[in-house]
């Protein structure tokens, strides 16, 4: 009877450690994140702070600037301080003349230093330059346990980032459609007479239902990186993890307890009404207040009936009121913790009253 009572205690207590393991997941790298695209909401974490390298993950930051800062028909000369550089490589040559477009599919999908290089040097004028605007629109996204040296991830003591800041640089470069476009490309082929073919690098895009990006990296002394997307029923998930060496498998890991757990649920829609004040002086008598941008967060069922939104505008503006103008937010609440603010905007342009309107005005008073 013992023995019997002593193994079903083992059993009870492996059944719950597998249901806690499924309810809680974990991985074996040395920090690790997992969000939510849309709002940015952290549905998983593991020393997310840690500063450490990134290795080729940088990439996303090089493409994003080179998105934001150079055009996609541009045609870039390859000068010799671009060829044969360390590392994974498009194999370009001395004189080449190549598009950007070219250059950021073999960025992202094969890994090429040597293309990062010649990105930096054309958008930058200098890689010096290019890694100070590197530098620059981490510090403008919140990303500011970061500094990059170089716009490749080759080692250096003084480039790394971590877990979350990695997450936000990637949420970040995602609302950019053609960096969306070339992150989930399989098989590019490059308008180059040799070394044409691109075949994507990161696993997600081929073995992850819903996988759509976005890049690996190995180094030495950063270990296997991996920043990974997936989509499904239109939520975005992105994952990180940071010398881990069951990268693609953890990351995977996360993003199904994300899916299963979680569904994405609409707060208020982009231009939604949220309140309609009087006007004073106005030729319209009431002005409707709308949401400047719709609001999506992933919840748990058990969460659904712990949102609360708090709208704080005024109850009286003064005409005129210009279209657009922000004239109140509204707050939303997640157990009680403010998890996101939106602005109000004024639907409508209001005139104020003219000579005419007073005296109309005056008119019906009396008759009142």
């Amino acid at each position: 009877m013992i023995k019997k009572s002593i193994i079903l205690s083992i059993c009870i207590i492996m059944l719950c450690s597998n249901l806690s393991f499924a309810d809680s997941p974990s991985i074996e790298g040395q920090s690790g994140i997992l969000i939510e695209a849309d709002s940015g909401r952290i549905l998983y974490s593991h020393n997310i702070n840690r500063k450490l390298p990134m290795a080729s993950t940088t990439k996303i930051m090089t493409a994003l600037i080179a998105l934001e800062n150079g055009n996609l028909d541009d045609i870039v000369k390859v000068d010799k301080k671009s060829v044969g550089v360390e590392g994974s490589s498009i194999y370009l040559y001395e004189g080449e003349e190549i598009s950007l477009k070219d250059l950021l599919y073999g960025l992202m999908l094969r890994s090429g230093n040597d293309s990062a290089v010649a990105i930096a040097k054309h958008i930058g004028g200098t890689v010096e330059n290019f890694v100070d605007m590197m530098n620059k629109k981490a510090k403008e996204i919140g990303a500011y346990n970061t500094n990059f040296t170089n716009p490749h991830g080759l080692s250096d003591r003084n480039h790394y980032t971590t877990a979350y800041d990695l997450a936000l640089i990637t949420r970040e470069a995602m609302k950019n459609q053609h960096f969306k476009n070339i992150v989930k490309t399989k098989l590019w082929i490059a308008d180059r007479k040799r070394n044409r073919y691109f075949c994507n690098k990161n696993k997600t895009v081929f073995q992850y239902s819903g996988g759509d990006g976005v890049k690996i990296g190995y180094t030495t002394a950063a270990g296997r990186c991996l920043v990974a997307s997936a989509t499904r029923n239109n939520m975005q998930l992105i994952a990180v993890v940071l010398n881990d060496y069951n990268w693609f498998n953890d990351c995977y890991g996360l993003f199904d307890y994300g899916f299963e757990n979680y569904i994405s649920y609409i707060v208020f829609d982009k231009g939604q009404l949220a309140k309609t004040v009087y006007v004073d002086n106005g030729q319209k008598e009431y002005l409707p207040l709308i949401t400047a941008d719709k609001f999506l967060i992933p919840l748990k069922e058990s969460e659904k009936g712990k949102i609360k939104t708090v709208i704080k505008a005024p109850d009286k503006v003064e005409a005129p009121i210009i279209k657009g103008k922000s004239l109140g937010t509204v707050e939303v609440y997640l157990k009680g913790k403010l998890i996101h603010k939106e602005n109000l905007l004024a639907k409508e342009n209001i005139k104020e009253k003219n000579t005419l309107d007073k005296i109309y005005d005056f008119i019906q008073n009396l008759f009142k």
